[in-house]
C-alpha cells in the first residue's frame, strides 16, 4: 500500500443535500489522499472540505496540521469550502496550495476575493494558519513528501489541471485525478492535435482513475463546450489507458442515487461488452480506496 484515498465531496457544480443524494453525497469536490508516512494531500476544496477539516481537527490532538492542497481550477464548486475549512483558522497549521503555474496569481487572487468583506466576514489575511501558493508546471514531475505529482492541462473553460500521483518509493500504483474535463474535441479549446493521445498516456496504467462523468450521452448533446465528459467517454478512456479502476466523479446535481446506480451498471456492462477488465465504481462520500 502506498496511497490511501477518501472521498469527502463528489458532486459537481452546486451542493445537493437531500434524501435522493444521501448514499453518494451532495458535497462538491474534495478528496483526501495520504501517503504511507501519513502526509496529507487534499484534492480540491469544494464543500466537502468542511467535514474533512472537522475530521482533521479531531485526529490532530492539538498537533499542527500540515499538508498540500491541489486545486484543479478555481471555479466556484472547487474552492467554495475554503472559508469553512476550520484548520486554516488555527495558528501553527501550514498548507501549501498548488495550482496551474500559468494561473498562480489568478487562483491566489480568487481565493482572497471570495473572502473579501463584501461576501465573507473574515478576510483571507486574518487567517491564522500559514498558507503558501505555488504553481505547478505541466508535464514536469514534482516531488512532495513521500509522493511525486505530475500535472496535465485538460479541456475545461478557463483552464484546469489533471493530476497524477505516485509514491516516491515506487510502491503501489498511480492515482490519476481529473475532476473536470471534456474528453471530446471542441472549438473553444486551443488543444494540440494530439491532446487525446496525450490524455491517454497521462492516465496509462493507473491503479485508480477518478474522472469527470457529469453527463449521459443524451445530456451531453445540449452541453458541448461546457467542460465535462460523459459516462461512456470516461469508460472509453479507462479502457484505452488500461487503468485498473475507474471512479465516476463530479456527479451532475440532478442525478439521484438510484440514477447513479443505473449508470454504474451501464458502465460495467460497457466494460464487459468490450472484453476489458476495468473495475467501475461511483465516488461516494466516505468511500475509501488503497493503491
Amino acid at each position: 500500500m502506498s496511497l490511501r484515498v477518501r472521498f469527502w465531496g463528489t458532486r459537481g457544480s452546486i451542493p445537493t443535500p437531500g434524501a435522493q443524494t444521501v448514499r453518494y453525497g451532495g458535497n462538491t469536490p474534495c478528496v483526501e489522499v495520504r501517503t504511507d508516512e501519513g502526509w496529507l494531500i487534499i484534492l480540491d476544496a469544494g464543500t466537502g472540505i468542511r467535514e474533512l477539516g472537522r475530521d482533521l481537527l479531531g485526529r490532530s490532538n492539538g498537533a499542527p496540521i500540515v499538508g498540500d492542497l491541489f486545486l484543479t481550477h478555481a471555479h466556484w464548486d472547487h474552492i467554495q469550502g475554503i472559508p469553512f475549512f476550520a484548520p486554516i483558522f488555527g495558528r501553527g497549521n501550514h498548507f501549501t496550495i498548488w495550482g496551474s503555474e500559468s494561473l498562480e496569481r489568478s487562483f491566489a487572487k480568487v481565493l482572497r476575493d471570495q473572502m473579501s468583506p463584501v461576501v465573507f466576514p473574515v478576510s483571507f489575511e486574518e487567517l491564522d494558519a500559514t498558507i503558501d501558493f505555488k504553481g505547478l508546471p505541466e508535464g514536469t514531475p514534482t516531488a512532495g513528501r513521500g509522493y511525486e505529482v505530475t500535472a496535465f492541462a485538460v479541456q475545461h473553460p478557463g483552464g484546469a489541471l489533471g493530476y497524477r500521483f505516485t509514491a516516491t518509493d515506487g510502491r503501489g500504483g498511480a492515482l490519476v485525478y481529473v475532476s473536470d474535463s471534456e474528453l471530446a474535441p471542441h472549438a473553444r479549446y486551443d488543444s494540440p492535435a494530439d491532446w487525446r493521445q496525450r490524455m491517454v498516456a497521462f492516465a496509462r496504467g493507473a491503479a485508480v482513475l477518478i474522472h469527470d462523468t457529469t453527463y449521459t450521452t443524451e445530456e451531453y448533446d445540449h452541453h458541448r463546450g461546457w467542460g465535462h465528459s460523459t459516462f461512456a467517454q470516461a469508460v472509453e478512456l479507462a479502457i484505452e489507458a488500461e487503468v485498473q479502476q475507474l471512479v465516476l466523479f463530479h456527479h451532475e446535481p440532478r442525478r439521484t442515487d438510484d440514477q447513479l446506480d443505473q449508470q454504474v451498471a451501464a458502465c460495467r456492462q460497457m466494460v464487459k461488452d468490450r472484453g476489458a477488465k476495468v473495475q467501475v465504481v461511483a465516488a461516494a462520500e466516505g468511500l475509501t480506496l488503497t493503491l
